[in-house]
């Protein structure tokens, strides 16, 4: 392990104990045995339900991958795509971030393309996430919903200005692609030279990964293709909105409210909380969704902690098992294959040029 993780990972453990510390100590009368028994009465059908939905939306991921790869690997199946999927999902898991390169690379070996033409195809797809969460989020703030009419007021007004800032962050995205997809080239060499007296070959690696996405911007080959991955991709936050609720729902009259508009908001505070994440415990993405169960829905300190880490289990850690399995399979250590990336990563960057196959 490189100095550099190893820094990371005392960062994000020493933010993450002082949040967990803040947390607790609001919960002076936090009851354990109330835990336990809200944790106890959860429903399995439930549960076994919005797993099922989580591995459809892994489905739907592998689908988005195949129209990434319709121009150069018409060949390539969806089903093709499943293993290195749940592979992938099963490494960001347990490894965290470093585990995050895991699935480009197995896909770029599978499909017998380059590394850094499937990182692009990556850096593209975080665009249509972002996008097709935006689309589900502002339609729940802006149109007639229950999100109108939570326990608190005040947070309404506040969902007005995030639905327009993230309009504002799409748009900006959009834009930014269009930019350089039409000026890409130009621009990676104008900052490779600007940047050149930089250390460490700054100015170039900056160079390169613009070529990349600029490369990458070549899997939307037209209209119908933009049509399909929108389409997909919405498809897919809609279904993991539904996981989110069938977990909820999991826990009876107490949690029966929360709708598909609702869990929105679980799922936004989810992926913020992300950010801050310990490999294979997490830690970020549950104090987030539990701090957004208690302050925005007023659910209990007890009913939060056992719906927020429930929630984690179920629509992040359910892949492992799946995905250890395909590695036991097929001969695939994790820990190698994050190693392999990282280094298929560091050659991409002194390449003088990211091809595309």
């Amino acid at each position: 392990m490189s100095k550099k993780r190893i820094l990371a990972y005392v960062i994000v453990t020493a933010i993450l104990a002082a949040l967990v510390y803040v947390q607790f100590r609001t919960w002076k009368d936090f009851d354990w045995l109330t835990f336990w028994d809200q944790s106890k009465q959860i429903s399995p059908r439930h549960i076994l339900q919005a797993i099922a939905l989580i591995y459809v939306s892994y489905f739907l991921r592998a689908l988005r991958w195949k129209i990434f790869l319709q121009p150069v690997r018409k060949e390539v199946s969806t089903l093709e795509l499943i293993p290195p999927t749940l592979v992938g999902f099963t490494g960001l898991a347990l490894l965290g971030r470093p585990g995050e390169l895991i699935r480009p690379y197995l896909i770029a070996r599978r499909a017998n393309l380059t590394f850094s033409s499937q990182m692009a195809a990556w850096a593209i797809e975080r665009i249509f996430d972002v996008g097709g969460f935006t689309v589900l989020m502002v339609l729940a703030i802006f149109l007639p919903t229950e999100l109108r009419f939570l326990p608190n007021p005040e947070i309404y007004p506040r969902l007005r200005v995030g639905g327009f800032l993230l309009v504002a962050l799409v748009a900006g995205l959009a834009l930014g692609a269009f930019l350089v997809a039409q000026f890409g080239e130009a621009l990676a060499a104008w900052i490779e030279v600007r940047f050149s007296h930089l250390a460490a070959n700054f100015g170039h690696r900056v160079a390169q990964r613009l070529r990349e996405f600029h490369g990458g911007l070549d899997t939307i080959h037209s209209p119908l293709s933009f049509l399909q991955l929108s389409g997909v991709s919405i498809l897919m936050w809609w279904l993991i909105a539904l996981a989110y609720r069938e977990v909820t729902h999991a826990y009876g009259p107490a949690l029966e409210h929360m709708t598909v508009s609702k869990v929105l908001l679980l799922m936004g505070s989810s992926m913020l909380g992300s950010l801050i994440q310990l490999p294979g415990v997490g830690g970020g993405s549950q104090l987030a969704t539990i701090s957004a169960l208690q302050h925005i829905f007023h659910a209990s300190h007890e009913l939060a902690a056992s719906c927020g880490i429930l929630l984690w289990l179920t629509t992040f850690v359910a892949v492992v098992p799946a995905g250890l399995l395909l590695a036991h399979r097929e001969r695939l250590s994790l820990r190698k294959l994050s190693e392999e990336s990282e280094q298929e990563e560091a050659r991409a960057e002194l390449s003088p040029s990211p091809p595309l196959v």
